[in-house]
């Protein structure tokens, strides 16, 4: 508990004597959060508009893929605030903020693995696509990802709640999620497994690649349906390598910090925009600017609404 306490104690006192660096790399984080905030939930409130969306699969996962991202935005944003404001909160109130972090983080790629095995039914299964591809069984895969991204964070808080002493709970702090993880075992453990669910991802998503390759060369397949496909998963892999560096990035924040302080705050803040935030920015591109049906609504929406300011700004002059 004392390396982990050392180490966020080193980091707020370079911030709060460097205020250049903090007003600097929050200003910063402020243009990279929030456009894309702004996106995602505007894709959030153009699914929720259309039926079309909420019965469909593929859309109820993109749905959810969604939110997830916008959770995590917004939850990352809020603590990186507070950081940076030098705010400490009591222990009791950051541990769901974690919890509910490290779910939703978790919830990405599993998330990910769901929309390309769907990708995969639908161009490789055509036939069978809709029997198996219902909103139903999309509602049951969206809970057992709930379920399973939640086990670790609930296992964690159980362990803190139970061998961590009333001075350690009862102090003010950060919010990041080593505070419910002080132990170097557990830490290191967290990101084994963390990585051994990211690569049984992975050949998942390589196995519905071949097998879309497949059918893309197939002379009876679709082969435009089956390349876009290919191209749609091309891009999960894409989003999926982003989030393993997220994964690896403390762990080579904690090699650099031990050499130079100064050097460990740059990495960090580099790695939070390239794979914290852009990783999250993946999904949009995927969807709803790829996919001709979403884009088409979002279009649509947008010049709505663009029309509606534009008739309430002539009458006002």
């Amino acid at each position: 508990m004392a390396s982990q306490n050392a180490s966020g104690d080193e980091q707020m006192q370079l911030i709060q004597i460097d205020p250049v660096r903090r007003n600097i790399s929050l200003a910063l984080t402020q243009i990279f959060v929030w456009p894309f905030t702004y996106l995602i939930f505007l894709m959030l409130l153009i699914f929720s508009k259309k039926e079309t969306f909420r019965t469909e699969t593929r859309y109820i996962l993109f749905g959810h893929s969604l939110l997830v991202d916008l959770i995590f935005l917004c939850l990352t944003d809020f603590v990186v605030l507070l950081s940076y404001n030098l705010v400490l909160l009591p222990l009791h109130f950051c541990i769901p903020i974690c919890m509910l972090t490290e779910a939703v983080a978790v919830s990405a790629p599993l998330t990910i693995g769901a929309m390309c095995v769907e990708r995969y039914v639908a161009i490789c299964m055509p036939l069978r696509h809709h029997a198996i591809s219902t909103s139903r069984r999309a509602m049951m895969v969206i809970l057992m990802i709930w379920i399973l991204s939640s086990i670790n964070p609930f296992v964690d808080m159980f362990i803190l709640i139970s061998t961590a002493s009333r001075e350690y709970l009862s102090q003010l702090t950060h919010c990041h999620y080593e505070i419910m993880i002080p132990d170097k075992i557990r830490h290191f453990a967290r990101g084994l497994l963390y990585i051994v669910g990211l690569v049984a991802i992975l050949i998942i998503e390589v196995f519905c690649y071949v097998m879309i390759y497949l059918a893309a060369r197939a002379a009876s397949g679709d082969k435009k349906s089956a390349s876009k496909g290919q191209r749609t998963i091309s891009l999960h892999i894409l989003q999926l390598f982003l989030c393993t560096a997220e994964v690896m990035c403390p762990y080579i924040e904690a090699v650099v910090m031990q050499y130079d302080i100064h050097s460990y705050l740059t990495v960090r803040f580099i790695n939070f925009l390239a794979f914290s935030i852009t990783s999250r920015a993946v999904s949009p591109l995927v969807y709803g600017f790829r996919d001709e049906k979403f884009y088409a609504a979002m279009a649509y929406y947008i010049r709505c609404k663009n029309n509606v300011i534009s008739s309430d700004t002539d009458k006002l002059t």
